[in-house]
């Protein structure tokens, strides 16, 4: 079962354009904890997000694409970044994100990625291409 911990840090909805990590400490913990996920051959991916003073959201009033840049008012909860693991049951996720030196300003939500089989069968049907495009993602970064 795959699963995405979602780091969600207070104070990060605010946080300056470039604001990144610079406690040597914690990345040095955290650096740890994702090799600890590595090493138990759990971790699919992970990445820290730039704060949403960098970002942009799109909505679709009336079905139209609509693009306002960040920082974002309304925004009482952001994400900081995510792990995408892959695990035996929803426990054992919880327990990885249990174990993750967060600080006391830091959340972990857990949420199971939804699987073609999860679907009705008429959806599977329209989807059935969807596993071949995952496979030729490839993992690419830009340079």
């Amino acid at each position: 079962m795959r699963f995405m911990m979602l780091m969600i840090p207070k104070g990060y909805e605010t946080a300056a354009p470039g604001t990144v990590p610079d406690d040597t400490k914690a990345v040095a913990a955290m650096m740890a904890y994702n090799e600890s996920l590595q090493k138990a051959g759990v971790l699919i991916g992970c990445e820290g997000l730039h704060p949403p003073s960098m970002g942009a959201r799109v909505s679709f009033p009336g079905g139209k694409p609509k693009v306002v840049d960040g920082p974002f008012a309304e925004a009482k909860e952001v994400l900081g970044g995510y792990w995408l693991i892959d695990v035996a049951s929803r426990a054992e996720a919880i327990a990885w994100a249990a174990r993750c030196p967060a600080g006391e300003n830091e959340v972990i939500e857990v949420r199971q990625v939804q699987e073609l089989a999860d679907y009705p069968t008429d959806v599977q049907a329209v989807a059935a291409d969807f596993p071949a495009m995952q496979s030729h993602l490839g993992g690419k970064k830009p340079a």
